[in-house]
């Protein structure tokens, strides 16, 4: 029997889980989190938020990240983890940036520009009651329109900050397409975890207007992000060497500035975890571009990539 996948192609925590199933070759049905399937959703979410898993024997998961940890201990093979404790440490570095800090490009996009509300919440409403007539369409996406529109508070976009995030991804976009001139993944010839959590952040910033115009002068990085999102299981492309992952000393060229680039997110990160722990309601965090090295050493953040999966589920 397959797992069932409740998800939405505009999602894309669910795009991710579903290119995990699909290259590790893991039996499953995709169900569209539409009207029709709710009643059945609704039996088994905890919360309401895609994707949703549900095993052959009505045991339910929710959210990418423990998701894939689950899985990966039980099938880890093709592998998703670059070897090595440095390079499997930045896979997840990456996989954490993408869930995070890649989602503030693709939500603010999405949701800061009446064009951007226009299409994406007709595409949604559609999606969500694929049939009716186009009315009662138009009036769903009127209703998801006017609750998303003020919601960019939820990933720190608003006035003062939008030229910061619109800007960070054109400079990363750069680095990323010179990084993958020379490899179809972010480790070389097969997916990592990093791939996995950065890819379908992107693709779903590709298919939107505003961010598929500032991603059109970027070919390698919207072909990878397609590959990404409409992923099927295919031989690893051997690395020099015999290995599909390359080693450090041939990612550093192009992956170290790329690393150095989405440094503010670790730093954004500390200053998070402070502000929360402090109990203030605002933060801030520099905008700038330090050595991988220094980055890491002074952030010592997000430590629980050290911590084994049982400890996150």
């Amino acid at each position: 029997m397959a797992y069932r996948i409740f998800g939405s192609e505009n999602s894309p925590y669910s795009v991710k889980v579903r290119s995990y199933f699909r290259y590790k070759g893991i039996p499953h049905e995709w169900i569209p989190r539409t009207g029709e399937a709710m009643k059945e959703f609704n039996c088994f979410a905890k919360l309401q938020i895609v994707p949703l898993v549900v095993s052959p024997d009505g045991k339910a998961m929710q959210d990418s990240t423990p998701i894939i940890e689950a899985f990966e201990a039980q099938i880890p093979e093709p592998f998703i983890h670059p070897p090595g404790p440095l390079l499997k440490f930045l896979s997840e570095l990456l996989e954490e940036f993408g869930d995070e800090w890649g989602n503030k490009w693709m939500f603010h996009l999405r949701w800061a520009r009446e064009i951007d509300q226009d299409i994406v919440s007709l595409r949604l409403a559609r999606e969500l009651m694929p049939g009716l007539p186009e009315e009662q369409v138009r009036g769903m996406a009127a209703s998801i329109k006017g609750r998303m529109t003020g919601r960019g508070f939820a990933v720190g976009s608003n006035e003062r900050t939008a030229l910061i995030i619109e800007s960070d991804l054109c400079t990363f976009l750069v680095l990323l397409e010179r990084h993958l001139a020379a490899r179809p993944f972010l480790f070389g010839g097969r997916p990592s975890l990093g791939d996995l959590g950065l890819g379908p952040q992107l693709y779903e910033t590709l298919i939107d207007p505003t961010g598929g115009e500032l991603m059109r002068p970027y070919p390698l990085t919207s072909a990878w992000c397609r590959r990404m999102a409409d992923f099927a299981a295919e031989p690893a492309v051997p690395a020099a060497g015999g290995s599909a992952f390359e080693t450090w000393a041939a990612l550093a060229p192009t992956l170290e500035p790329l690393l150095c680039s989405a440094g503010v997110f670790l730093r954004w990160s500390v200053a998070n975890t402070r502000a929360i722990e402090s109990g203030a309601t605002e933060m801030e965090a520099i905008a700038s571009v330090s050595p991988l090295a220094d980055i890491l050493a002074r952030t010592g953040c997000l430590q629980f990539l050290h911590e084994p999966p049982a400890a996150k589920l």
